[in-house]
């Protein structure tokens, strides 16, 4: 390029999936090839009012100033305001002949009805919202295979799979390896936001039964992501406690006697990856549904880092990764719970097994999921898209077409 590329990256918000999709490799980029890109960062560049009795609606002389100075938009799911602001940044910025980029992890073109946003997702109409942004985006990029196979029909331009990555060079993930109270203790460790009731039902009791198989003494159950306690008493975050004391009630179900298990409040994203350090076994049970199979292997990432091997469901593309007896254990996703205990008994009984399926693990985190490796993809991405979309001019064409790239 004879130029910098100017980007704009205007994340949905600060969590956990905008950190991953834009923040983080954002921030990467910057790093590594400040003599080919620019970036400004602004969580709200159409200027929509936060606060007071005019929040969320629009500055009408606003003036867009880092959407006309960017080549390309850079933004991921859909924003704190809803559906509708997400849909008039992909619109503003086709008007103003931008390259715009969408980039996402969650599955919104069918949401189940099982989770706790569907309500949220059909009052306003967010299945059609994020279509549309499909079909207007120059580029979208989705995390694994299948996820990119379902939002397919709906792309206007080039659809590539990017995985999800971590810069493994920040602190949180070389915190040294905080050791066991017991020798032949295992920590099991379940890392989770607000959004997994239907999960942790496929987990409904394990705990307890395990334990009894084990002894209690041998393991200890850690549960990470409850939300701080901020002493407001605001209808969020009452709703937040509640879902956890109703992942309580579930993780716990029959659980008596003394208790080998605690839970963690949530960290942010930069500091969360420290509590690997003290999680010798990784467990990530998921619902099957179209939503949770469209999902990245993120987990395997973050344990993996950590040298802790993971259980997890036979769900989305855990088993590109998970081997099992090597890298961890896949349970299928119709499997009773009873095959949890068994593969959680098996594991707790061989510390040694656990130990070496770590460090296996380990070894392909290293290789597919530094976030050095996949910053350089996404500057080729963005080189060979941008283009191809300018040659076959896709914006004023009406062509529907489909090109995949898929970088791992």
């Amino acid at each position: 390029m004879s130029k910098k590329l100017k980007i704009l990256a205007a994340p949905a918000n600060e969590g956990g999936c905008a950190y991953y999709r834009v923040i983080a490799p954002m921030r990467k980029l910057l790093e590594l090839y400040p003599d080919k890109i620019e970036v400004r960062y602004n969580l709200n560049p159409l200027g929509i009012i936060q606060d007071g009795p005019e929040a969320g609606t629009w500055q009408d002389d606003w003036e867009y100033e880092d959407m006309k100075w960017a080549d390309i938009i850079w933004t991921n799911n859909i924003s704190n305001w809803g559906g509708p602001y997400t849909a008039r940044l992909v619109g503003l910025a086709k008007e103003m002949g931008k390259f715009v980029h969408y980039d996402t992890d969650d599955l919104l073109t069918n949401l189940y009805k099982g989770h706790r946003l569907y309500d949220v997702y059909k009052e306003r109409d967010l299945e059609n919202i994020t279509k549309f942004v499909y079909n207007h985006a120059d580029l979208v990029t989705v995390t694994q295979r299948k996820f990119a196979e379902r939002v397919k029909p709906y792309c206007g331009g080039v659809l590539a799979v990017v995985k999800n990555a971590i810069d493994y060079q920040l602190p949180a993930w070389n915190v040294p390896p905080r050791k066991s109270p017991r020798k032949k203790m295992i920590r099991v460790g379940w890392a989770g936001g607000i959004h997994h009731e239907e999960d942790v039902k496929e987990f409904a009791g394990v705990p307890n039964m395990v334990n009894q198989r084990v002894g209690r003494e041998n393991v200890h159950w850690g549960f990470y992501g409850a939300p701080l306690k901020t002493g407001q008493d605001d209808e969020k975050s009452e709703w937040q406690h509640q879902v956890w004391k109703n992942y309580r009630r579930i993780l716990m179900a029959g659980f008596k006697g003394q208790p080998n298990w605690s839970i963690y409040n949530a960290l942010s994203p930069d500091t969360y990856g420290g509590i690997y350090a003290g999680v010798d076994l990784g467990i990530a049970p998921l619902q099957m549904n179209d939503f949770n199979d469209s999902k990245s292997e993120i987990k395997v990432a973050e344990c993996g880092r950590y040298k802790v091997p993971l259980i997890a469901s036979d769900v989305g593309c855990y088993d590109e990764t998970i081997i099992n007896g090597q890298t961890g254990y896949l349970i299928p996703s119709d499997a009773p719970r009873s095959e949890w205990v068994k593969v959680l008994t098996k594991c707790i009984k061989n510390p040694d097994h656990v130990r070496e399926m770590g460090e296996n693990l380990h070894k392909v985190t290293e290789e597919y999921f530094d976030l050095n490796k996949v910053a350089k993809h996404r500057l080729e991405l963005y080189e060979q898209s941008m283009g191809l979309v300018l040659s076959r001019d896709l914006n004023t064409s009406g062509v529907n077409f489909n090109t995949e790239w898929t970088f791992e």
